[in-house]
């Protein structure tokens, strides 16, 4: 699935999903000197104000999804295109490569990770 295609199928899931570029320009100290990185390519899609997915324009290689701690090793045992996500706990959340995942699973695994949002943050 191109860049293109998973936006619009985020923005897809439901009315109360928003996409921002929440991050600015920081420095990060590696080998012993500040250096400069970027967050500002970083797409995030949200749900009741909290994240459900999200990727480096500049880098579609990984998308981080949420998703349920007891589904994670099966899902990176049977899917090549699932590892680890990026700069998020492996625990709760995966990284899917959405150049090598079917559309269908990539969509299934976004879907499930925009529900597990929506019900955590949904008043009862």
């Amino acid at each position: 699935m191109n860049i293109e295609d998973y936006r619009e199928y985020c923005l897809s899931l439901g009315a109360d999903v928003e996409e921002k570029l929440p991050f600015q320009k920081f420095f990060a100290k590696q080998s012993g000197k500040a250096e400069r990185k970027s967050g500002e390519g970083v797409l995030v899609f949200y749900v009741m104000g909290h994240m459900f997915s999200f990727f480096d324009c500049n880098d579609f290689s990984v998308i981080s999804l949420k998703c349920q701690p007891e589904r994670i090793e099966d899902l990176k045992a049977q899917h090549d295109c699932i590892g680890n996500p990026y700069n998020e706990s492996p625990k709760h959340w995966i990284g899917i490569n959405p150049n090598s995942a079917p559309d269908d699973l990539l969509q299934e695994l976004t879907r499930n990770s925009y529900e597990i949002v929506k019900a955590k943050y949904t008043k009862k």
